[in-house]
């Protein structure tokens, strides 16, 4: 039995292609990826500045991250390659240990942080 290859295609997140919208966010946040496929950056950070750079391409990250399955995230819990950790009060509950939202110790900010600097 033959079958068909559906025409999906899934694009690379790149600042160019991804809409970025201005806002105030909390404190101590930069930027914000949503599950809309937008990202938003705090509205003190000047476009163009490093910070605005390293913030994009870290949220770019992410949405990259949840495009090819590999993160998601609900208002209870983040997936992580097929795990769901418990989120409550901007922390996230991971290997029996609770984290800060965005802390550099979970494998998905690693890999974000990571991605700061691409160009």
């Amino acid at each position: 039995m033959a079958f068909k290859l559906g025409k999906e295609s899934r694009k690379i997140r790149t600042p160019e292609n991804t809409p970025i919208i201005k806002k105030k966010l909390g404190p101590n946040i930069n930027a914000e990826a949503n599950n809309d496929g937008t990202i938003f950056i705090d509205s003190s950070i000047r476009e163009g500045s490093t910070v605005y750079k390293k913030a994009v391409n870290h949220e770019i990250e992410h949405m990259n991250q949840m495009e090819s399955g590999r993160a998601g995230y609900t208002d209870n819990a983040v997936k992580w390659e097929g795990n769901n950790y418990a989120r409550k009060d901007g922390m996230i509950q991971y290997k029996g240990k609770w984290y800060s939202e965005g802390d550099k110790n979970l494998p998905w900010e690693k890999e974000a942080i990571k991605a700061e600097t691409k160009k």
